[in-house]
């Protein structure tokens, strides 16, 4: 009975080095290298288009402050007379 719990304890544990070595090697086969490099490209062109939507936002929030900077001086410029002085 004890030896029977070993083998089987043996062919399990066989089964399980078997299956982690072949799914290591596929991942140095050409087309395990290509999965691999499509999925590194994809997750680099997600975090390239989130960095460009950042950028995008950034920069209407950049536009929104200068308008505002800039209309507001061309009201005070527009209360102003000539000479310099105040309305």
């Amino acid at each position: 009975m004890k030896r029977l719990f070993y083998v089987a304890a043996g062919a399990g544990l066989g089964v399980a080095v078997v299956r982690k070595l072949t799914s290591a090697a596929n991942k140095f086969t050409p087309s395990g290298i290509a999965g691999s490099a499509g999925e590194s490209f994809s997750g680099l062109l997600g975090s390239l288009r989130g960095f460009v939507d950042e950028v995008r936002t950034g920069m209407a929030e950049r536009e929104i402050e200068l308008h505002d900077a800039l209309a507001g001086e061309q009201t005070d410029h527009r209360q102003q007379s000539p000479n310099g002085s105040r309305r």
